[in-house]
């Protein structure tokens, strides 16, 4: 499915990102590092927020889901097994003209010609394969028995050690496994800001079920992974679930959905939800000579489980959420004239900053000391922000540029200096609609954490 592009919106996007601290360009003040990104202090909270909340989506609401954190650094053995060794690789052309490394999926077709999309050269090589693994050696001796591999996927860890977590966490098919976890691909050419990228994070969850259940287990997930994007505020009508056609599957799947979004840069993939029969399992057993057989106690047989895998990017979910959430409109400044501002509409459940607080003026001590005793009042259930420069409006436009949903100044009415019924009353201010409620400071946990959730 294609969707129109919006350049400018995309540069508006990846220019807030740098400006607010969401993410920065990896050693930029050597050049940049292509493919990298680091997550600055907004970008960060961001990224724990999602993690956490499928964390707990996934694992911790779940009685049939645990958990496992496997290690980065991958025996050659087991990608050897999985077919990673062989076969991870994608076809790559070189431009002549002007020296560009491109996946072959990259060219552009004009009249029946294959170019170049960045100069438009039609001088190009033949296309060869890329393995798209990072290649490392254990120990001191670079050798052959020394080599292993950054993993380029969080999943072998996990099929790795099915048979030791079956028999700790006591489980019965079906039942699964999750990870969230860095991955390490040698993208030919990666682009989109931080949509492709050589270092990045997955959400993984490997399903076990019997072969009986295995295509009623991909349109379960396929339609709980919908329901997460909804609830950390994409909306339905901004995905689409694309069947995978037999040509375009692994050789192994059965069936595979891609969750896409529309980005400003076009359609693309945000998730992949794919029923991967027995084979990972299968492969591991026959390559280690240990067996990876599940026992079932009812019908007293052994068998090797089917898999479906929901596997979501971290890093592609940040970039959907942040441009998701991007809007322009106006509002109102302190002398009442509309003025333009930029607002992050994030779902207040991933928002980096979940309140600001504001003394009206930060040259009256009893304002600034009752603020400063509400974020001490609010920091232990939420991410909060104080903030006493500035006038008030300015201050809201801030919170609004990064996403924060609702703020609360401490103004004369809170010391009951005009009416004693308002002593020890703020107003709670709402990012999106911009409206203003007084609300007593007793009841501003509840109320928060409530709307929060």
């Amino acid at each position: 499915m294609s969707t129109p592009t919006d350049t400018q919106r995309m540069e508006k996007i990846v220019s807030l990102c740098k400006r607010r601290g969401f993410i920065f360009q990896s050693s930029e003040i050597y050049g940049g590092f292509n493919g990298a990104w680091d997550y600055g202090p907004l970008g960060v909270e961001l990224k724990r927020n999602l993690k956490n909340y499928w964390w707990r989506v996934m694992v911790h609401e779940r009685d049939d889901v645990v958990g496992m954190d496997g290690a980065i650094l991958t025996h050659s053995a087991v990608l050897k097994a999985s077919g990673h060794v062989e076969g991870f690789s994608d076809p790559m052309i070189d431009c002549r003209t002007c020296k560009a490394h491109l996946r072959a999926d990259q060219l552009v077709e004009k009249k029946g010609v294959k170019q170049c999309p960045n100069c438009g050269g039609k001088d190009l090589t033949e296309a060869r394969q890329f393995n798209l693994m990072f290649e490392t050696h254990v120990g001191a001796a670079a050798e052959e028995s020394s080599v292993a591999y950054l993993r380029p996927e969080t999943a072998q860890s996990i099929f790795v050690q099915f048979k030791n977590i079956l028999e700790v966490s006591r489980k019965k098919l079906p039942f699964g496994i999750a990870q969230i976890g860095k991955a390490f691909r040698n993208e030919i050419n990666p682009r989109n800001f931080t949509f492709r990228s050589r270092e990045f994070e997955q959400m993984e969850l490997e399903y076990f079920c019997s072969a009986e259940e295995g295509m009623k287990w991909l349109d379960y997930w396929l339609e709980e992974r919908l329901k997460f994007y909804e609830n950390i505020g994409i909306p339905r009508d901004r995905l689409h679930a694309r069947e995978v056609p037999d040509e375009e599957r692994a050789f192994y799947s059965k069936g595979t959905y891609d969750i896409e979004y529309d980005f400003p840069f076009g359609c693309q993939e945000l998730e992949g939800v794919a029923y991967r029969t027995d084979y990972d399992l299968l492969q591991h057993q026959k390559a280690s000579g240990k067996s990876l057989e599940y026992f079932d106690d009812e019908t007293k047989q052994r068998f090797i489980p089917h898999v479906v895998e929901p596997s979501a990017g971290v890093d592609r979910a940040i970039l959907a959420l942040i441009c998701d959430a991007y809007a322009e409109d106006e509002a109102p400044n302190e002398k009442g004239a509309m003025e333009s501002r930029i607002v992050l509409r994030f779902h207040p459940r991933v928002a980096p900053i979940k309140c600001a607080v504001f003394p009206l003026l930060k040259n009256k001590e009893p304002l600034v000391a009752k603020a400063k005793e509400i974020v001490g009042l609010l920091r232990s259930q939420m991410t909060v922000f104080y903030d006493e420069s500035g006038a008030i409006g300015r201050r809201y436009r801030r919170q609004d540029e990064i996403g924060t949903p609702f703020g609360v100044t401490v103004d004369f009415e809170t010391l009951g200096e005009k009416d004693p019924a308002l002593r020890d009353t703020v107003t709670l201010r709402e990012r999106d609609s911009m409206k203003q409620e007084r609300v007593a400071i007793r009841d501003l946990v509840n109320t928060l954490t409530s709307r929060i959730r």
